[in-house]
């Protein structure tokens, strides 16, 4: 699971916020309801990373949130 995480920082950081949501591995998709404004990836079946979006001019700062078991 760590990995993946790290996977996707390192590719968040080299590729861009807007080019890693597009990797179909990483399941990346907005929350609705109480969680509206956060997004989710995939770390495993059973495992995703909770993350928020923040912008600052022309910066977009990413901020893991949590990570947390997926219910199904």
């Amino acid at each position: 699971m760590v990995d993946k995480l790290l996977a996707w920082v390192e590719a968040v950081e080299s590729d861009g916020l807007d080019v890693t949501r597009r990797v179909p591995g990483f399941h990346d998709e907005p929350l609705k309801g109480q969680c509206r404004g956060q997004r989710s990836i995939r770390l495993s079946r059973q495992w995703r990373a909770i993350y928020t979006i923040a912008a600052d001019h022309d910066v977009q700062l990413v901020s893991v949130e949590e990570v947390t078991p997926h219910a199904y």
